[in-house]
């Protein structure tokens, strides 16, 4: 009897580690040349403090956000972030001549976008929910255009579908900002 305790104790803690994570990464287009378009600098990219962690957030009300135990990030946030406004704005400027801040050593940029998103949450039964700044600096440093806007995307509730719609609307930011930068006069 006392030797099947150890292997008892051992069963039961293998079943008490729960399911596995699961990882998500933010759906982005894929990048395709193209072609010489405006020199575009984005960043800095500042995302809110609750969003930098490694869980996804689930929101429950406009107060109440939980973190889910097995969902998480398979990556930085916001590199992801990052990675899907600049392969937007290559699709639609069109222009492969893009940087992200910081790496920004031998750009010279025709426009600046400064970027922070203060929301980008879902819940189960909550719309996918993005709130964002951005400014667009000419080549001189000079504020060219600026806006503050809230998104709303619904979804089936699944994680895979908040995770979706949260992409669809950073792609809507990303033709915003690409909409501003076509916008600046020839030269600027």
């Amino acid at each position: 009897m006392k030797a099947l305790l150890p292997l008892a104790l051992l069963l039961l803690a293998g079943c008490a580690s729960g399911p596995p994570p699961q990882f998500y990464q933010l759906p982005a287009p894929p990048l395709n040349a193209a072609g010489p378009g405006p020199a575009v600098l984005l960043g800095p990219l500042q995302l809110a403090d609750y969003l930098q962690r490694e869980n996804l957030l689930q929101r429950h009300s406009e107060q109440r956000l939980e973190v889910s135990q097995q969902a998480r990030w398979a990556g930085s946030l916001k590199d992801d972030v990052g990675r899907l406004l600049l392969a937007t704005l290559a699709e639609r400027l069109p222009s492969d001549n893009l940087a992200l801040y910081p790496d920004r050593v031998g750009f010279a940029a025709d426009a600046q976008l400064l970027v922070q998103i203060t929301r980008l949450d879902s819940g189960p039964a909550q719309p996918a929910v993005l709130e964002a700044r951005w400014r667009l600096l000419d080549g001189d440093g000079r504020q060219r255009g600026s806006d503050l806007l809230r998104l709303e995307q619904p979804h089936d509730g699944s994680l895979d579908g908040q995770v979706a719609a949260q992409g669809l609307l950073l792609r809507r930011l990303g033709e915003r900002l690409a909409e501003a930068v076509r916008g600046l006069p020839p030269g600027t």
